[in-house]
């Protein structure tokens, strides 16, 4: 029987000195006169296993030239291991080639740049960083989809092609059943009628809008899926496609949705602990010396609440020089975010914001200045997720639309959710991505998807 490499980890004592068939890759070989040391994986567990084999099989010459990055099938004894650190190993009685692999194979046994193996991405799992790092990945998704399941939240599938700009801000792939070349128009005008979905429409920015009609009618709903901004940014931080949580919850304000944003982030980084001891360490050894000290010091953690006015207000006081000066009424910068969770030593959360630089959709305050708004800034990463009470008030929302001059025809179902059995209601987003930087303390956004879309970069 086939078993694979966790199954002997999580409980040798049931394989010790018995034979045992796996199948995987070689990592490394290294290849004496008598006798060779495989390293081998086969991705179903962090720790690689040791295969022994010597000259008294038959086919130790044809073992010997065994590449790295070969598939192999090993049939063998379980043993002690003499090795420090190592509990047990395997002594070969037969190792089969199943997927040959040619000497100049990209990933060799020794350090490559996180450049270099963007350019494998589809090779570079195999390496213990990135098995790393995806493990985590796979894990965290999880556990968010665990936390809101749990909690009896409808997981809603937003959709990707759209015809509302969430956030406002235009920075949309638009799509297109059109000959790029040869595209229909009246009077001049692009006549969206003979396209495939008879109006313009993109690739969405968010779920929120769509999600906001499911909390109304489940009272509690979030999303989890790829969102898309075309944005020519090529900083460590920003992608063009990427992954976003956003639940959505009736009957809830602000300091409830506050009280949610702290509970699932403590939960997912706590569940990552929990279950990825291996990784963790590699990642805290490795990427990040004090990373898990950092995760466990959050958990622990009261998150702190202020407002933007105050924060501006320790922001001037504090006796640093600023290389972009705070001033009420506007955004703050990276420097500023890691100076206020410095301040606090630990995660703040920061609400009531200008409503000048917030989005259309949230909840406009009494003083008709500031919008009910938080943004969690956590030590090390800055902002990790932000969130608004939403505006319930049909009458303001119009108000704000017009203000801003936005075309409401394409949103009047949205807005017509004030007038239908409407009621107070809040939410948040979260770049899965962003929470992957910092739950691994790789700090590229390439280096946490699998295949990044970044500008000038659609390979594979």
């Amino acid at each position: 029987m086939i078993i694979d490499i966790k199954d002997l980890y999580k409980d040798i004592t049931k394989y010790m000195d018995k034979d045992v068939k796996v199948q995987g890759w070689i990592r490394n070989h290294r290849k004496q006169k008598e006798f060779g040391f495989i390293d081998f994986f086969d991705g179903t567990f962090f720790k690689h296993l040791q295969i022994v084999y010597d000259n008294k099989l038959e086919s130790f010459e044809e073992i010997q030239k065994y590449h790295v990055g070969s598939a192999i099938e090993v049939t063998g004894h379980v043993i002690e291991s003499p090795k420090e650190n190592q509990d047990f190993e395997v002594q070969a009685k037969e190792i089969k080639l199943l997927g040959n692999c040619p000497e100049d194979y990209p990933i060799q046994p020794k350090k490559h740049s996180r450049e270099f193996l963007r350019e494998q991405a589809y090779l570079r799992p195999r390496t213990p960083l990135f098995q790393a790092v995806f493990r985590v990945r796979s894990v965290a998704a999880y556990a968010i989809h665990k936390y809101f399941q749990d909690r009896d939240y409808i997981y809603f599938h937003a959709p990707i092609i759209t015809s509302s700009d969430c956030e406002g801000a235009g920075e949309m792939f638009h799509v297109t059943s059109f000959d790029l070349l040869d595209i229909p128009k009246i009077d001049g005008e692009v006549d969206y009628s003979k396209d495939m979905f008879a109006s313009p429409s993109s690739l969405t920015v968010s779920g929120q809008l769509e999600a906001e009609s499911f909390a109304l009618a489940y009272k509690r709903t979030y999303t989890f899926g790829p969102t898309f901004r075309a944005e020519n940014s090529n900083t460590r931080v920003h992608a063009n496609e990427f992954w976003m949580i956003e639940p959505e919850i009736a009957f809830c304000d602000l300091e409830g949705d506050m009280e949610i944003m702290e509970d699932m982030l403590k939960y997912v980084v706590k569940y990552v602990l929990d279950n990825l001891k291996y990784e963790m360490e590699f990642l805290d050894k490795f990427v990040e010396n004090g990373l898990i000290q950092k995760l466990k010091k959050l958990i622990d953690s009261k998150f702190t609440r202020i407002t933007h006015h105050d924060a501006i207000e320790i922001l001037q006081k504090a006796p640093v020089k600023w290389e972009f000066e705070p001033k009420q009424g506007e955004d703050i910068a990276k420097e500023h975010e890691k100076y206020i969770t410095e301040y606090f030593d630990g995660p703040v959360f920061i609400t009531d914001w200008p409503k000048d630089i917030k989005a259309f959709y949230m909840k406009l305050n009494d003083d008709n200045e500031t919008v009910a708004a938080v943004d969690l800034e956590v030590p090390g990463a800055g902002e990790i997720m932000g969130g608004s009470q939403r505006e319930e008030d049909y009458d303001k929302l119009v108000k704000r639309m017009d203000e801003l001059e936005m075309d409401k025809t394409t949103l009047d179902w949205y807005i017509n959710l004030r007038k239908f059995g409407g009621c107070i209601h809040s939410g948040f987003g979260m770049g899965f991505e962003r929470l992957l930087i910092y739950l691994t303390g790789v700090e590229n956004i390439r280096d946490v998807i699998p295949y990044p879309r970044t500008p000038g970069n659609c390979d594979f």
